[in-house]
């Protein structure tokens, strides 16, 4: 894999459905999960770029977390060029995360806590969901 490239980070946080009635939180999970990976078939301008790195310093921060489940998750995008980040995930990364956002050397410092942040927001709002993409150079 080359190291030219970069790592996109974009929330789905929009809602599509406009309707006067409730929607079971359920539901609402169902729709916003179908809209994550319907950006498959062209709705990539729904997403809103949340975080870019390079490609190199990617894999240099997957190099500083320590070892787990977490590193597991955030390396599948090397492995599929693609990963969704949703409201299971957020306790495993922020724990992973905490670290090198207190400690860490720059950007990945600044990379951690905005991940954190993101993932943070996903505990306040569970239907959102972030869309983690590889694009090569």
């Amino acid at each position: 894999m080359s190291a030219n490239g970069k790592v996109t980070f974009w929330s789905l946080r929009q809602k599509f459905v406009d309707s006067d009635d409730d929607m079971p939180a359920e539901s609402q999970q169902v729709m916003y999960y179908s809209l994550a990976i319907g950006h498959h078939v062209g709705m990539i301008d729904c997403l809103k770029t949340e975080l870019e790195c390079p490609l190199e310093g990617y894999t240099e921060w997957l190099e500083l977390l320590p070892a787990g489940e977490a590193c597991r998750k955030l390396r599948g995008l090397l492995t599929f060029g693609e990963i969704t980040i949703d409201s299971t995930h957020t306790s495993l990364l922020a724990n992973a995360l905490s670290a090198l956002s207190r400690q860490g050397d720059e950007p990945f410092k600044s990379w951690s806590l905005r991940l954190i942040e993101l993932l943070a927001e996903i505990e306040r709002e569970p239907a959102i969901y972030l869309i983690v993409k590889r694009q090569l150079a």
